[in-house]
């Protein structure tokens, strides 16, 4: 019997002495300086900072929709900094599910629709496509809703078709950007049990930016940014907000 200690498991994402610098000269704006996190999959972290602290930054490069101007950003050991601009797009497309505090539904096309958009860019067949869309809906309790538009449902069904459709390519990360933002406190807490349910239930990585600490109790993991940099990195030992209720 082999008494060597099994492997470290290699982070799912991991960036190495991140910078993001905008403008140049007197101009510049460092946004994130010197950067180091790793998140294990099946994680749920909450991103925490005042406004210009950095936070929103290194969301957008988690999201592959922004690159470091130093330091790297690997996932599943892939350094993203070596992708083409087609390569992030499809890491995006394949691997990650968003969801933003405006919902981002398109106003003239049903719930159903709106769900189904992600798998027409993968060239899904109709069938399928609509087959995977009714059951997302299902999964945030909207299928009796798939054919109302987004002025016909209120501000928290809106949040659960935007989830549905993050959720309906089966992304190994969910990204969430100040998704109760736009809710009162009750929808705040339902959206935020759905999202929980998804992390714990199906293992999906949960990174979300908020600044709302009820919101953040949610999560496992908690990062504070200031001045584009980790000032502390807390995994509470209190039962956090989603297994209590559980």
């Amino acid at each position: 019997m082999s008494t060597e200690p099994p492997p470290a498991r290699e982070p799912l994402i991991e960036l190495r002495g991140v910078s993001r610098v905008y403008g140049s000269g007197r101009a510049a704006v460092r946004a994130l300086d010197a950067v180091d996190l790793s998140i294990e999959s099946g994680e749920s972290l909450a991103i925490m900072g005042p406004s210009g602290s950095g936070k929103s930054t290194a969301m957008n490069i988690l999201g592959c929709l922004d690159t470091p101007s130093a330091g790297r950003y690997l996932f599943r050991g892939v350094d993203i900094g070596a992708l083409g601009r087609d390569q992030r797009a499809l890491l995006r497309r394949n691997y990650l599910g968003f969801v933003f505090q405006g919902y981002n539904l398109l106003a003239r096309t049903s719930a159903l629709e709106n769900v189904e958009l992600p798998l027409i860019y993968r060239g899904m067949p109709t069938h399928e496509r609509r087959r995977r869309a009714l059951a997302a809906l299902d999964r945030v309790g909207l299928a009796d809703w798939a054919g109302h538009l987004p002025s016909e449902l209120s501000g928290g069904q809106q949040q659960r078709v935007a989830i549905a459709r993050a959720m309906v390519t089966g992304p190994a990360v969910l990204l969430a950007d100040e998704p109760t933002g736009n809710l009162d406190m009750a929808r705040s807490h339902e959206i935020m049990q759905l999202i929980c349910t998804l992390n714990r239930d199906e293992g999906i990585t949960v990174i979300m930016v908020t600044h709302e600490p009820d919101m953040a109790e949610y999560a496992r993991r908690v990062v504070h940014f200031l001045d584009g940099r980790i000032r502390a990195d807390d995994r509470p030992q209190q039962e956090d907000a989603c297994s209590a209720k559980h």
